[in-house]
């Protein structure tokens, strides 16, 4: 892996086609949630199979905590919707045949000069690309486990969600006063009868500097 590609990092936001062949960037994918990104080798891997099939099995547990799910592979479009069908996948898998994600993060895996895949990996991902934690998965108790990524979906969580705790300090203050952009699934401020608002860009500063409960 790159040398720069480290926890706190921007990681690159490609464009790849998806399983349905429309051409997909990691940040239009990943949205203002978490992200799972794995990066396969692909079909062919028993180790990719069983994997996905846990993260498939856990997919539901995701969906409901705002999380996404990516997968990059080397695949060629045939090969990857077998791949995806194969475990049950129902997120987004991008297709890499021209290894542009292998040459550029540098993690080709010269050992399997045949399939040319890339090293897998799996990282998880903050809002805006930004790397929380990378698994280096080319053994397979490399890969995070679901209790693996569970904790570092939690700690990345209590670091982006402004409401992760709702005792933390100002938080009531802002929901009666009607500012919503602190609380997910609220995009914009409503007005609350008989409030005074004084905006939230100053509330921003003293609930930052509240620590989050784990």
């Amino acid at each position: 892996m790159r040398s720069d590609i480290t926890p706190g990092a921007k990681f690159p936001d490609y464009e790849l086609p998806d399983h349905a062949k429309a051409r997909r960037r990691l940040s239009e994918l990943q949205g203002d949630d978490p992200l799972i990104l794995t990066l396969a080798r692909g079909h062919y891997c028993p180790k990719e199979h069983h994997q996905h099939l846990e993260l498939a099995a856990a997919y539901p547990k995701v969906a409901v905590a705002y999380t996404q799910i990516v997968t990059i592979a080397t695949d060629a479009d045939y090969e990857l919707k077998e791949f995806r069908a194969s475990v049950g996948a129902q997120w987004t898998f991008l297709s890499d045949p021209e290894r542009i994600v292998q040459k550029d993060l540098h993690i080709q895996e010269y050992t399997d000069p045949e399939n040319d895949p890339m090293i897998p990996h799996t990282l998880v991902l903050k809002p805006g690309l930004v790397v929380h934690s990378i698994y280096n998965g080319y053994w397979f108790w490399g890969r995070p486990s679901v209790a693996d990524l569970w904790r570092d979906l939690r700690a990345a969580s209590a670091e982006v969600r402004p409401d992760w705790d709702l005792s933390a300090p100002g938080l009531r203050d802002a929901w009666d006063a009607g500012e919503r952009s602190l609380f997910h699934g609220y995009d914009d401020d409503v007005a609350a009868p008989g409030a005074t608002t004084n905006g939230s860009s100053s509330f921003i500063t003293a609930v930052g500097t509240a620590s989050p409960v784990g």
